[in-house]
């Protein structure tokens, strides 16, 4: 640096003073792909980024290892717990760890969690009312045998595979403040979050951004970043924009072909491609017309070609998907040779589709409309999709609308199609919530995400539940899935992994691998160096 600009700079530094680093510098600045959020109730947290707020904020008893998911380990659990059978009945005995500490905030102060505000938690999360995740609590109760003592008892025993999901870090498994709750009112609970996380809510500016500070009471330690913003950005120009110019540190990047290559190109960006895999799949409501004939449904999967939604999407992000439990992660899935062998891979057959529809009594086609979220990877699928069935006569005339309406839509039963993508910890989360007859949207008796009004593998469903054997357990899901695929009720189209582009001074504090919650995990470690 030469004489001149030294002088200029020392010049600049005695006006205007040296620059502070400390505190802006440690506010990670985050840039997601939805127009806001969908909810701040972890118990309702579906989307992407309510998943990702409610991981920051809340904690579970046990949580999956940041950066090594579905691996669990405790979190406000002293330990992974063990179960006995008394009279039938098993029972789960659960320490908690003492000292862990509430947020602050709206006039309610710090206070130690206890067993109350864990058992007033789990039945939250057992009650459709005021979780989305009912269902996977049915039949159990909530007892509390000390201050930091409770015990979770199970009318039908589960295996440990099959349990201990269900009080981790993900959906119903977040422990609430149940003195913040009782005191603000559950509406105004919902418009400020309380938990126990490495960071607290600050506020929220719909349509622009979402403000966490760090939790400097946090039990493993004071985080080592200041804060984090989530900013709203559907755009994917807007985000990269802002990650090039220094203005964003993170943000969720593109699966559009040439997109990961182009920003490894860029210096001091890096490219993180992760699991866990989410499964893209296309479900029918067989109680709306024309899909109430299994004709058409046929038709529609013989149309589709896998193939076409792989090549809209980087190849280093998807996969093929033959089952709607992937193989690829989980017990339970079938391989492409499974469902070849029982030619229920629907490999893709324009002529076979136009004939179906003619025996149905559609040889012209019909028209079908459809809302889509504006996300990317919803929006291409559904024109894909659009695109291929307009080959043989199906018209899906398709409306854009909000990540968050869309979800309303859909569980509303609007939908005559609904792509969804989902990642669940087990064959058991994704067929009872997808399949189970409990889990129909609307008119279940614990409504969630049984888009297909399918009732015909609740049987399979709960004796694999209760199965030991691991042989066995694994032969019943796929026995339930191979009746879903032979009915046509669910077409699964593809797998995706996560893609998310950071600055390379982000260090996560971690190794990632999978996460759970389908973020790169933001830790009290992670840190802007």
């Amino acid at each position: 640096m030469n004489a001149k600009r030294l002088t200029l700079l020392f010049i600049f530094f005695i006006v205007f003073g040296m620059p502070d680093r400390s505190s802006a510098d440690q506010v990670l600045r985050f840039g997601l792909h939805v127009s806001g959020m969908g909810t701040l109730d972890p118990h309702f947290a579906a989307q992407s980024q309510d998943r990702a707020a409610a991981d920051m904020i809340f904690n579970g008893l046990l949580r999956y290892q940041p950066g090594n998911a579905p691996r669990i380990e405790p979190d406000l659990a002293k330990a992974i717990p063990e179960f006995k059978i008394v009279n039938g009945k098993q029972i789960w005995m659960i320490e908690l760890r003492k000292g862990i500490l509430f947020h602050p905030g709206l006039g309610i102060a710090p206070y130690e969690l206890t067993a109350d505000d864990v058992v007033y938690s789990l039945k939250k999360a057992a009650d459709p009312k005021f979780s989305a995740y009912a269902g996977g609590y049915a039949g159990m109760t909530f007892e509390k045998t000390g201050a930091y003592t409770f015990k979770i008892i199970l009318r039908k025993p589960l295996s440990p595979i099959l349990f201990l999901p269900k009080i981790t870090n993900y959906a119903g498994g977040f422990i609430v403040s149940k003195k913040a709750i009782e005191s603000l009112g559950y509406e105004k609970y919902k418009t400020h979050p309380i938990g126990t996380g490495a960071f607290m809510f600050e506020s929220y500016h719909p349509d622009r951004t979402l403000n966490l500070k760090a939790n400097e009471r946090y039990f493993r330690g004071k985080p080592k970043l200041e804060g984090v913003e989530i900013h709203f950005l559907p755009d994917m120009k807007d985000r990269e924009a802002g990650l090039l110019a220094g203005t964003l540190d993170l943000i969720m990047g593109s699966g559009k072909p040439g997109w990961i290559e182009k920003m490894e190109q860029k210096p001091d960006i890096v490219i993180d491609i992760h699991g866990v895999g989410e499964v893209a799949t296309l479900y029918f409501n067989p109680t709306q017309k024309p899909l109430d004939d299994i004709r058409v449904r046929r038709a529609i999967a013989y149309a589709l070609d896998r193939q076409a939604f792989i090549q809209a999407s980087n190849r280093r992000l998807v996969e093929k998907v033959y089952s709607p439990v992937p193989e690829q992660y989980l017990p339970g899935g079938m391989t492409h040779a499974e469902v070849e062998q029982l030619e229920l891979d629907y490999a893709s057959d324009l002529q076979k589709a136009k004939k179906l529809l003619a025996l149905a009594g559609y040889p012209d086609g019909f028209t079908l409309e459809l809302a889509s979220s504006e996300k990317r990877i919803y929006r291409r699928s559904y024109e894909i999709m659009q695109a291929q069935l307009k080959k043989v006569g199906i018209q899906c005339k398709i409306n854009i609308v909000t990540h968050s309406t869309m979800h309303a839509m859909i569980r509303k039963d609007r939908n005559p199609m609904v792509v969804y993508f989902a990642w669940r910890p087990n064959a058991d989360v994704y067929l009872t919530r997808f399949f189970h007859s409990d889990a129909i949207v609307v008119s279940g008796s614990k409504p969630d995400t049984n888009f297909s009004h399918y009732v015909k593998i609740d049987a399979l469903i709960e004796a694999a539940r209760l199965e030991i054997s691991p042989e066995k357990q694994i032969k019943l899901w796929k026995q339930a899935q191979v009746r879903t695929l032979s009915d046509v009720v669910a077409y699964p189209l593809y797998l995706t992994k996560q893609c998310y582009a950071r600055r390379s001074n982000l260090d996560f504090g971690h190794k990632l691998v999978s996460t759970m919650a389908l973020y790169p995990i933001i830790t009290e470690k992670t840190v802007k160096k």
